[in-house]
């Protein structure tokens, strides 16, 4: 028993030793498994890796914490503006840090990127033809991006929002979205793209935001119609054509800029449109117009089938027919009934020339004066289409004109001399009515006497001792229309090298004085933004109802006395209008924002405006009151110095506007309602001077200083 037992110590100690040798070399290699582990977790892709080292050496190795040109770690180092998941490179954000350089072609080596924003940089170059195929959120606005789209756009099918606006690009927008259907924002604004809307673009399903103004697009609008969209933009375009009924249902529609009607004047003889809108249907969009005409088309086009849609087509065509041959006949009676005027008014003549003009007799220069505008029935549609070619004509009728009555007043003859309400009566007449003359546009030739002149010189025999003048023309003040004073554009344009516009012209600039082209409230009327037909951009000042009341010869020597005002910091006077019985003034355009805009109406307070900007704004507007007081003669009070008559342009420029316009307040007698910028002594006695605008130019100071409006003593008048 003892040797036995002897044995088996032994070989109990020869089992037991190999376990924890095992235990040991296990438990290293799960250690060493362990720790390699997170190393291989967190080490970014390799193709990640040569993908950003080729983007950062394309734009010029900028200073940017962690990045280099070769090798390294972006997700572990974090990389500035580098976003990852697990070893996978899936953002990078860089705006608006002053990048360079291109973009390369290592884009399409990211694996799984899904955000790129870049913009706001100097990033030049093209865009790459390879880009990463995962990529959703694509952003590269405000950059120096030039050359075309690339047609590999079309491979971005994961593409949900995309903006390369305010670059260079150039070309025509590829068709390039069929496979786009995510895509919901889309901006391709401030570039210099052209050509047609793609057809693939009727694919985005998606869309909701769409930007492509400030281009050069041409075409029609109709790709879009059946977008989902909320947000349309596409002014200062090429655009033409009628624009899709759907589309005025989007919210945000934007469509300014277009020559979509530049063609039709803005009104137009009522005859001749009519045949262009009703062509339409045979397109397959009836327009508004037509079912208030034929109320039998819509159940015509009811059943879905072919031969209602020709019936459709002819019963429009028969419409048309009639219409024409109703205006033919219209004007053929007018041709007709106006000789006959023109021989019955020659008899008249005749027989006043041995009866001493009897006063029955004046009742005959209405018809005359309106047989002499039927007559210029085409000269006025060319008129109506470019409205600012006729202003040096206008003046030498006028200039003759003028003449003639001041002529006819010195012989005494009141059956000859020029009666305004009779004729403003025959502007009006139920002949030139029917006629299809008289639209908004035809009081723009009340003073254009040229065609009836010769109805007034022909009973007229003058001497040679009173023959007119043409080295001086002047208006004779004595002539009044039924509202005012016979507008004078001669006398203006003898002594300013202002304009005269009509208020065809303005309502065309200023899409019809809409609320979208409002810049700013001034104390005498609206100030509507104006872009001519060759892109220069005017300001106008629509003067109200209570300030228009002005006579127009008054209101002319005030255009007279502001255009002589030159200074930089005092904005410029353009031109004028009197016409309809309204005031508006033209200016240059400055800028939309006030001193009062930058000093309350800052988002936040690092945008406020700096010390040495509110000095240089001080400086400018004491030098334009300054030019104002002493720099000229006779000296002009401001009278309305305030924070919003202080333009700032984007250089922090100054230009004071309002100058001049005083004097209307006090003709019209209304008010003015600046108690905590004037003068004591202007509150007591209405008297103004250049020591009232000096007070009122310390207030303003007293406000760019504190940034705070000032006290008003008067709360209750305010």
């Amino acid at each position: 028993m003892d040797a036995r037992a002897a044995m088996s110590k032994p070989l109990r100690s020869v089992r037991v030793a190999p376990p924890p040798l095992a235990a040991r070399a296990a438990v290293l290699l799960l250690l060493l498994l362990l720790s390699a582990l997170p190393l291989s977790l967190t080490y970014t892709y390799e193709q990640d890796v040569f993908a950003i080292n080729g983007l950062y050496t394309a734009l010029g190795s900028p200073s940017l914490p962690g990045w280099v040109t070769n090798g390294g770690d972006p997700c572990v180092e974090n990389w500035q503006g580098v976003g990852c998941a697990a070893s996978n490179i899936t953002a990078i954000t860089l705006n608006g840090i002053s990048l360079g350089g291109q973009l390369g072609n290592t884009l399409a080596n990211f694996t799984s990127i899904i955000t790129l924003e870049l913009s706001n940089n100097n990033i030049g170059g093209t865009i790459p033809d390879n880009l990463p195929v995962t990529i959703q959120r694509f952003f590269l606005s405000g950059n120096q991006l030039s050359g075309s789209l690339p047609s590999t756009l079309s491979t971005l099918t994961l593409l949900t929002d995309m903006s390369l606006s305010s670059n260079r690009l150039s070309g025509d927008i590829p068709d390039v979205f069929s496979a786009l259907t995510g895509l919901i924002n889309l901006d391709f604004s401030s570039n210099n793209l052209t050509g047609p809307l793609p057809p693939s673009m009727g694919n985005l399903k998606a869309l909701t935001t769409l930007h492509i103004q400030d281009n050069q697009i041409s075409g029609t609008l109709n790709v879009l119609q059946d977008l989902p969209l909320k947000d349309l933009n596409i002014q200062n375009n090429l655009f033409s054509g009628p624009v899709p009924p759907k589309l005025f249902n989007v919210p945000n529609f934007q469509r300014d800029g277009n020559p979509f009607n530049t063609s039709i004047a803005p009104s137009p003889l009522p005859a001749a449109p009519a045949p262009s809108p009703s062509l339409s249907p045979s397109i397959g969009h009836v327009p508004s117009k037509e079912p208030t005409k034929s109320p039998d088309v819509p159940n015509g086009n009811s059943p879905a089938s072919g031969n209602h849609t020709i019936w459709t087509v002819k019963f429009v065509g028969y419409i048309l027919v009639g219409v024409v041959s109703a205006v033919v006949i219209v004007l053929m009676v007018m041709f007709c009934v106006s000789k006959h005027k023109d021989r019955k008014s020659k008899k008249e003549i005749r027989k006043s020339k041995k009866d001493v003009y009897p006063k029955n007799k004046i009742g005959r220069e209405p018809q005359r004066l309106g047989e002499a505008k039927i007559k210029e029935v085409p000269e006025m549609k060319e008129h109506l289409v470019k409205p600012m070619n006729t202003v040096e004509k206008a003046s030498n009728v006028v200039s003759n004109s003028s003449e003639e009555l001041k002529v006819n007043a010195s012989m005494k003859a009141p059956n000859v001399a020029y009666n305004a309400k009779e004729r403003e009566a025959t502007l009006y007449s139920p002949m030139r009515a029917v006629a299809g003359v008289i639209t908004k546009k035809q009081k723009e030739h009340v003073i254009d006497m040229g065609k009836s002149d010769d109805f007034v010189e022909e009973p007229l025999r003058l001497p040679q001792s009173v023959a007119p003048r043409t080295e001086k023309v002047t208006v004779s003040p004595s002539v009044r229309t039924k509202k005012g004073r016979v507008p004078s554009l001669g006398k203006i344009d003898l002594r300013t090298t202002v304009k005269s516009f009509s208020v065809a012209s303005l309502q065309q600039y200023t899409n019809s004085f809409s609320e979208e082209n409002l810049i700013r409230d001034s104390r005498f009327g609206k100030v509507y933004l104006a872009e001519l037909p060759d892109g220069e951009i005017l300001e106008v000042l629509k003067i109200d109802i209570d300030n228009s009341r002005v006579p127009v010869d008054v209101f002319l020597e005030l255009v007279v006395n502001i255009s002589e005002l030159s200074h930089p910091n005092i904005l410029a006077l353009v031109g004028y209008c009197a016409e309809f019985e309204q005031r508006l003034l033209v200016y240059e355009h400055c800028s939309k924002m006030t001193l009062h805009d930058e000093l309350h109406y800052v988002d936040e307070p690092s945008n406020a405006l700096s010390w040495n900007a509110r000095l240089q704004v001080a400086v400018e507007a004491a030098k334009a009151l300054q030019y104002l007081h002493d720099g000229r003669q006779p000296p002009l009070v401001h009278q309305n110095f305030e924070p919003s008559v202080v333009l700032l342009n984007s250089t922090l420029a100054v230009q004071i506007s309002e100058c001049g316009l005083a004097s209307l307040s006090q003709l019209s007698g209304s008010l003015h309602a600046l108690f905590h910028y004037e003068a004591p002594e202007v509150h007591e006695s209405r008297s103004f001077s250049d020591r009232s605008d000096v007070y009122s130019f310390g207030v303003v100071m007293l406000e760019l200083l504190t940034g705070r409006e000032p006290y008003d003593r008067f709360p209750s008048t305010c």
